[in-house]
């Protein structure tokens, strides 16, 4: 690093990147800004620079060895940094410390026999939340929130006629529990089920969204948003706004002529719900006395996009999944950021990276997923561009992905 681009990282003050801090740092306190940027998106410390930007320099003897040291100490995992040191004219010393995002996430400052979890908030080093300790162990890869327990939502949560129908038509298992307790053993070794840490198996995420009675009761981000407005933005009056609840998957029973659907889940209550807004019926009936129906978007590429925003989603955020119409488009708003290292553009390439695996396993089993897991690549984008020449556009926050589907004319 130049002299020129520390004087220009000082005079922009510290931010979320950026942590200044005097010679005399305690080793706890280096660690817990180490640990704070490895587990966000990386950054920058500044040794021998005052809060307000002032270079009072560093006067410690052997500084990178130091350094070294408390990283190997204090933090785990290990964290390797960058170390450098930027000499002035006046001959002060900056040492500048940078750190990468972790791939081992959460890390931990080990100090007074206990561990702690930092992570940066703006221009502070916080306490992360039990809220932000989940997110950093699923993207550690060391953790899948859809098997931990759902506070009391017990056996009789569940729908036990649409696990059955899964058991036995769908997956064919040989044996089908005939008893409670044998039912939720078998759910508890399915990742169904969970012990929630008092004894007691209740329901896990997965369960409860596959195949609970009423989800939202337990869960309140379990269902969808579903809206529609006649103009460009979110107005007072809205078309349509409401929220579904239910199982993610419907109940089918087996007939002499196949299956039968007895019950819709939640992607077809949605379909239900939704087909009004974003389709339109020709004022002529055809030979069969039908009415010709005009769809606004592809309707396999909506159901894709809902499908996936549900099985990607993030469930320690606690708000719906958003699905607005516009009068120009169609937004699906999943809530979390994109899992791991995945970004828009490997996404759009075909690359798999499954927040959800057991629930993407299961509505796979049920056909509602691409068997492929690559339903944006090979569905969604060449479905919009034979529709109307349009493609999806993506937008990926720290909050949320968001899929919009640009609208076809009614006269197109």
């Amino acid at each position: 690093m130049l002299c020129a681009e520390l004087f220009e990282i000082i005079n922009n003050r510290e931010n979320s990147g950026v942590e200044f801090k005097r010679d005399d740092i305690r080793p706890e306190q280096l660690a817990k800004e180490a640990v704070a940027f490895a587990n966000f998106q990386g950054g920058r410390i500044f040794l021998g620079v005052e809060d307000d930007g002032t270079i009072s320099g560093i006067q410690r003897k052997n500084t990178q060895e130091w350094v070294l040291n408390v990283f190997r100490d204090k933090i785990h995992p290990q964290i390797i940094p960058f170390y450098e040191e930027i000499k002035m004219d006046d001959n002060r010393i900056v040492a500048v410390i940078s750190i990468a995002s972790g791939l081992s996430k959460p890390y931990s400052v080990r100090h007074n026999n206990r561990e702690d979890v930092y992570i940066r908030m703006g221009d502070r080093s916080e306490t992360a939340s039990r809220e932000q300790q989940l997110r950093l162990f699923e993207s550690g890869g060391l953790l899948h929130i859809e098997t931990l327990p759902v506070p009391g939502a017990k056996f009789e949560q569940l729908d036990i006629d649409r696990i059955y129908f899964y058991l036995k038509h769908i997956i064919e298992d040989p044996e089908i529990p005939d008893t409670e307790e044998k039912w939720i053993n078998r759910l508890y070794g399915m990742g169904l089920m969970a012990e929630d840490g008092l004894g007691s198996k209740v329901c896990s995420v997965a369960g409860l969204v596959c195949f609970g009675i009423a989800p939202r009761r337990y869960m309140k981000q379990a269902g969808i948003r579903v809206m529609s407005f006649k103009g460009l933005d979110k107005e007072y009056q809205a078309q349509l706004d409401a929220v579904l609840d239910g199982p993610v998957t419907a109940r089918w029973k087996m007939t002499t002529t196949g299956r039968s659907l007895v019950d819709n889940g939640l992607i077809e209550k949605m379909s239900v719900m939704l087909s009004p807004f974003i389709s339109q019926e020709n004022s002529e009936i055809d030979e069969n006395m039908r009415r010709k129906k005009t769809w606004f978007f592809p309707w396999p590429a909506v159901r894709e996009t809902v499908v996936n925003a549900l099985v990607h989603r993030d469930w320690t955020r606690s708000v719906d999944i958003e699905l607005v119409n516009y009068a120009d488009r169609l937004e699906v708003i999943s809530p979390g950021k994109l899992q791991n290292s995945m970004t828009i553009e490997k996404m759009i390439a075909g690359q798999r990276s499954p927040r959800n695996p057991l629930i993407v396993e299961i509505l796979r089993d049920f056909n509602y997923v691409d068997a492929r897991g690559m339903g944006i690549r090979t569905k969604v984008i060449p479905l919009m561009k034979s529709h109307n020449g349009t493609e999806p556009i993506f937008e990926a926050t720290d909050d949320y992905l968001k899929v919009v589907l640009p609208r076809c004319s009614p006269e197109k």
